[in-house]
């Protein structure tokens, strides 16, 4: 599958985030809306990258488990 393809594709499935891939090949995305505190907190980042399409699928799923609240803060156990 074409790369413009692959992009298309992920594009389709996290609107909102844009979708490149750089010069160098590698696979970017980045967020159009700031950051809040809470999802800061919980590990979120902008603008993430990976090596292949399947790779930045798999970390765009992660930052949506993060954001959504449902990965919880590292740290120690409530007593």
């Amino acid at each position: 599958m074409s790369f413009d393809r692959h992009l298309a594709e992920i594009a389709r499935e996290y609107p909102q985030w844009t979708i490149w891939r750089s010069d160098a090949g590698r696979w970017w995305a980045t967020r159009h809306r700031p950051l809040s505190a809470a999802q800061r907190d919980a590990g979120c980042a902008m603008t993430i990258d990976a090596d292949d399409p399947d790779g930045l699928r798999g970390r765009l799923r992660d930052q949506e488990r993060r954001a959504g609240g449902q990965h919880p803060r590292a740290g120690p156990a409530p007593p």
